[in-house]
């Protein structure tokens, strides 16, 4: 698991599945705003004209020397949920993500958001 106090350090570092296919380059974390720990990352992928940034959960991730390894498959994360470069995640849009990858979603008490980017 990526410790908050690491996770600027970890910017632009390549994102490999479990079998170390890369499926591109770790851009931002989010993290869970009950626990402020780490949750999920938008990993960076696409032709360099058209990036788009994908959402993968970052529960059982391994830290390497120079890569992130995330316990999901390039294909799915390839399928899970995007955003456009300079776009923001919009509320309504985070249960798609967690639905995507059989995750339990929950908002605050008063429908806060359940990601915040760091």
């Amino acid at each position: 698991m990526i410790h908050a106090a690491d996770i600027r350090e970890w910017r632009n570092r390549s994102v490999v599945d479990p079998k170390g296919h890369k499926i591109g380059v770790l851009e931002a974390v989010y993290v869970d705003t009950t626990t402020d720990e780490p949750t999920m990352a938008t990993v960076r992928t696409g032709l360099p004209t058209r990036h788009q940034l994908a959402f993968v959960p970052l529960d059982e991730a391994i830290l390497g020397p120079d890569y992130v390894k995330v316990s999901y498959t390039k294909t799915l994360v390839k399928k899970a949920p995007s955003i456009g470069m300079d776009d923001i995640l919009p509320a309504e849009a985070e249960e798609a993500i967690f639905r995507h990858y059989d995750m339990p979603y929950q908002t605050g008490a008063g429908g806060e958001r359940q990601l915040a980017r760091r």
